[in-house]
């Protein structure tokens, strides 16, 4: 087997863990609950899940989706993350091998967090949004020592920059001019932070990929009978996110 299709293997297992820890923390982040404390259960019972019913995936197959003990629906987010995290992980194993491909995974996974927060909740945790930052900034470090991973420092503290001010900029003009808020405050800081890893030549790109994958779920939705109304909106957070990470793969596929 190509070191492609063992990395690609590796990350898409490891994705399968991850995604379940990234299920959990999104679940009992926006329901107020902590991360940390207590073992996993069911959600409607309050039963303590077993070893055999935490398998990521697998185990929502076994049970259809349902607690073994009550029958009750479990939240299917659980098994949509995990299954997007083994995606992330192969996808980053698929394109390039090695520190590289653990990186830019943990890239993925990390927005992928952050995006299903704000979709859940139009939330983005500073917490998760300064750790997404600092890793960024990381690896940039380390591609000024290695050259292993593009962009170059540089074009990463441009992007960093840029990508917050451009977001903050358009969020303060809309303020003053509507005199209420059409931009969470978190948005820009995510921007900024997507900008330390991809840098900011790839930075426009990715404002109108999510941008026309916003403008696909209006069309889909009203396509579908479920039209949105003026005051509804669309967590801009995740559809960055939804674009960043592809714009990562195709800058490393390009340049591998």
């Amino acid at each position: 087997m190509s070191d492609a299709g063992v990395w690609a293997g590796v990350l898409a297992v490891l994705g399968a863990i991850v995604g379940s820890f990234v299920a959990a923390l999104v679940v009992r982040w926006t329901e107020d609950r902590s991360v940390m404390r207590g073992r996993s259960a069911c959600d409607a019972c309050g039963r303590t899940l077993g070893p055999a019913e935490l398998v990521p995936l697998l185990s929502a197959l076994v049970q259809r989706g349902r607690c073994r003990g009550c029958g009750a629906r479990i939240d299917p987010i659980h098994w949509r993350i995990e299954a997007a995290a083994v995606v992330i992980g192969g996808a980053a194993g698929g394109v390039v091998a090695g520190p590289v491909a653990i990186a830019g995974a943990a890239f993925g996974w990390l927005l992928l967090a952050l995006a299903a927060l704000d979709w859940r909740a139009f939330w983005l945790p500073d917490r998760l949004t300064g750790l997404l930052a600092a890793a960024g900034l990381a690896t940039g470090l380390a591609t000024g020592l290695g050259d292993r991973m593009p962009p170059s420092l540089t074009d990463r503290l441009i992007g960093g920059v840029a990508g917050f001010a451009m977001l903050w900029a358009i969020a303060t003009g809309y303020r003053r001019w509507r005199g209420r808020e059409g931009m969470g405050g978190g948005d820009p800081k995510l921007f900024g932070a997507i900008g330390l890893w991809i840098g900011w030549r790839m930075l426009p790109a990715v404002m109108l990929t999510a941008s026309l994958i916003g403008l696909g779920i209006v069309l889909f939705r009203w396509l579908t009978g479920r039209a949105m109304a003026a005051d509804d909106a669309l967590p801009l957070g995740t559809l960055l996110a939804l674009a960043a990470y592809p714009a990562w793969l195709m800058m490393i596929g390009w340049m591998s």
